[in-house]
């Protein structure tokens, strides 16, 4: 059996950091969304496990045991005994290190692929949990869609998305580390007036009300994570005079997103911000987190 597997992008409407879990994480409340950008994954029984790594825009990723698929793959295989192999290949279009779970998503498309590769059978739930040892967005990547998510990101609750949105996305400068940038958070202290107003844009997600949620959008990591990389910040006001209705930063950065009134107006942002940003692409919201294809069955 082969697999072709789509592991898409996330970018985050909203992130809230609302107190300190017993654990010492953050304790988040968000709502992130599947997009259509992804990696391409391939994958086929072998004796062993392998993973090769291609990346469209020249980009450094591991294709040792440092990468999440092989770790997806050993947590996958420790937790169930099964001792198969799988040749995997990963083709990476998602920016590293920007916010937007690429790595997540990568592990994620890995549960779900070996799980149907090795005739698991594993409900969801289960790859949920396995993944949340390897990542605190790899469970909503699992999931995918439209979530309102909680705790570091595990207690997920799915809205409804009254109808697809476009979008336009990149990374404006070199990644950030979500560690740098959630201690500097500590050591700045969270405005008020940085705050999302989550459920205003839940609301507004779910009647299709895109102005309102132009209006909602909002991440408490964003102020630190400018003032880190000012790029950041130019990259906002260029999105909004595209014509964007809503701009913001995804996750701890540094990739950056603006929402459209419809796929004309979206469109044509991005052929206007790739004068200035060529890795600007366009992009819809996606009902699943992975997609996977059987070949030649």
């Amino acid at each position: 059996m082969k697999l072709k597997i789509q592991a898409r992008a996330k970018i985050n409407w909203t992130l809230d950091v609302v107190g300190t879990l017993p654990n010492g994480y953050h304790d988040l409340d968000m709502l992130m969304q599947s997009v259509t950008l992804c990696d391409q994954m391939t994958m086929e029984d072998a004796p062993v496990r392998t993973l090769a790594v291609r990346s469209s825009s020249g980009m450094f990723v591991p294709a040792d045991e440092n990468n999440l698929v092989l770790r997806a793959a050993a947590a996958l295989a420790e937790r169930t005994g099964c001792e198969r192999g799988a040749r995997i290949t990963l083709r990476k279009y998602i920016p590293v290190a920007a916010g937007m779970g690429g790595g997540s998503s990568d592990a994620a498309a890995a549960l779900q692929g070996l799980n149907v590769l090795w005739g698991l059978g594993l409900g969801e739930d289960e790859l949920e949990k396995i993944g949340l040892d390897i990542g605190a967005d790899v469970p909503f990547c699992v999931r995918g869609g439209l979530q309102r998510a909680r705790g570091i990101g595990e207690r997920l609750t799915p809205v409804p998305l009254r109808k697809p949105l476009y979008l336009v996305a990149f990374q404006p400068c070199r990644g950030l580390s979500t560690k740098e940038v959630f201690t500097s958070l500590h050591e700045e202290g969270i405005r008020p007036e940085d705050r999302p107003d989550n459920e205003a844009a839940q609301r507004a997600l779910t009647r299709g009300d895109v102005r309102g949620l132009g209006r909602s959008l909002g991440n408490v990591l964003e102020p630190v994570s400018r003032r880190l990389r000012p790029e950041i910040d130019r990259a906002i006001r260029a999105i909004e005079e595209a014509g964007a209705v809503g701009a913001r930063m995804t996750g701890s950065g540094s990739a950056v997103f603006g929402v459209f009134m419809h796929a004309g107006a979206c469109r044509k942002a991005a052929q206007q911000l790739q004068g200035t940003y060529p890795a600007c692409r366009m992009m819809r919201t996606a009902e699943r987190g992975v997609v996977i294809e059987r070949v030649g069955e």
